[in-house]
């Protein structure tokens, strides 16, 4: 693959990147937004403390929301495009959209639902202060070693396809990455600091919603970033008005 070709990916990624972040957005506001009002309602009602606010509540769940969103799709879509650059034709004799797919999904659950299932996502008013520093390094330390182990897990499972074959070795790829991964589990750290009195249905519906954002976000890039892959890699010949085939231009 040579460097033009990975420009041209790598701008595809960001602006696949781009689209999905308009995905994740709406459901982001739809979806997530009534419940961390809901969230920062339960902690004005508990609080005595009244803080002054920095940035307004409406400028964070609008135009701070989407800032944040975007961005991070536009970035997320570039390291993915990257990624995929690496990723085709050395992890199984798939397509350009099937490559993308996979590189997707692979991504969302290391990346995020890993990750999520040991320290979910928690709204406002669940969490002590003090703590977020740990809170912080554990999580981005719990997704650091499931993106390692994941890597891994992609090069046992290539080293033992030939004495294996394809499809045993990536059962043993993955049963080899779920042992580990619950050994960190076991190993590290529980936090739980939710307050006893806090809405347990209310705490289920902002986790749902921080999942389904995550899926829209890796799914729409997937999607997206597949087919426009596809048409730079395979393009189709074009077809002229007489029914003659011509070439398409490389």
């Amino acid at each position: 693959m040579n460097s033009a070709t990975v420009r041209n990916l790598l701008v595809r990624g960001m602006l696949a990147g781009l689209a999905a972040g308009v995905l994740a957005l709406v459901i982001a506001y739809l979806l997530g937004e009534p419940s961390v009002d809901k969230a920062i309602a339960f902690e004005d009602a508990h609080s005595h403390e009244h803080e002054m606010e920095v940035v307004s509540r409406s400028l964070q769940s609008t135009a701070g929301l989407a800032t944040g969103v975007l961005v991070y799709g536009v970035a997320f879509g570039g390291i993915a495009a990257l990624a995929y650059c690496f990723a085709l034709g050395r992890v199984g004799r798939f397509g350009p959209r099937a490559t993308a797919l996979l590189l997707s999904g692979c991504a969302l659950l290391a990346v995020y639902v890993v990750p999520f299932l040991k320290y979910p996502a928690n709204p406002p008013s669940v969490g002590e202060p003090d703590t977020i520093s740990k809170r912080t390094s554990l999580y981005f330390l719990m997704m650091l070693l499931s993106v390692l182990l994941a890597v891994a897990a992609t090069i046992l499972g290539k080293r033992l396809a030939p004495s294996l074959g394809t499809w045993w070795a990536t059962v043993v790829a993955v049963a080899a990455f779920a042992v580990v991964i619950g050994l960190a589990y076991q190993f590290l750290p529980v936090i739980n600091e939710v307050p006893k009195d806090f809405p347990a249905t209310l705490l289920w519906r902002f986790r749902l919603s921080a999942l389904a954002i995550q899926l829209s976000l890796w799914t729409g890039f997937g999607l997206l970033f597949g087919e426009l892959a596809e048409r730079l890699l395979n393009p189709k010949p074009a077809t002229a008005t007489s029914g003659r085939v011509v070439p398409a231009a490389h």
